[in-house]
């Protein structure tokens, strides 16, 4: 899976895409300190341990890295930036109940407008599964022979006998 470039100045307006989610009934916020438990039990029950450890790492930084899709006090999404390498956003899911509702674009958002206000000209996207979707919403691109990444460790970690 390649990695792709989002260019952040210049993007579009994220308030739709917050407006979408509020109308649906989702609160959308940065997670807080006594969310991190939480957070990697949605996480591991929803995407895997590996994408849990991963996001937790968003919690040792101030402000912490993560945003979170909230319905009802329950945790149904969430996105993370700055968590494997600098400047790289997530990983990031929406629970398959809630999918199809813009959730995924707020937190691509959220986190996008925090990388620009960090400073950062472009996000790196890695590892991306459905690249279509971050071409449309954000108008991001493939970096060219980018399909191992930084992720190349974790072809050698998947390799290893148990």
């Amino acid at each position: 899976m390649p990695d792709m470039l989002a260019r952040l100045y210049g993007l579009p307006e994220a308030r739709p895409h917050l407006e979408r989610a509020a109308a649906a009934g989702f609160t959308l916020r940065r997670a807080d300190p006594w969310d991190r438990e939480r957070v990697r039990e949605f996480i591991g029950a929803n995407f895997g341990e590996r994408w849990s450890a991963e996001a937790d790492l968003a919690f040792v930084h101030t402000p912490i890295t993560a945003f979170l899709a909230v319905k009802t006090g329950e945790i149904v999404g969430f996105a993370v930036y700055e968590v494997v390498r600098r400047g790289f956003f997530g990983p990031t899911g929406v629970h398959e109940h809630h999918r199809s509702l813009g959730l995924g674009a707020a937190l691509l958002y959220c986190c996008l407008d925090s990388m620009r206000e960090m400073g950062y000209g472009y996000a790196i996207i890695g590892g991306v599964g459905p690249a279509e979707f971050y071409e449309k919403v954000c108008g991001a691109f493939v970096i060219p022979d980018s399909e191992i990444g930084v992720y190349g460790s974790l072809g050698e970690v998947m390799r290893r006998p148990a």
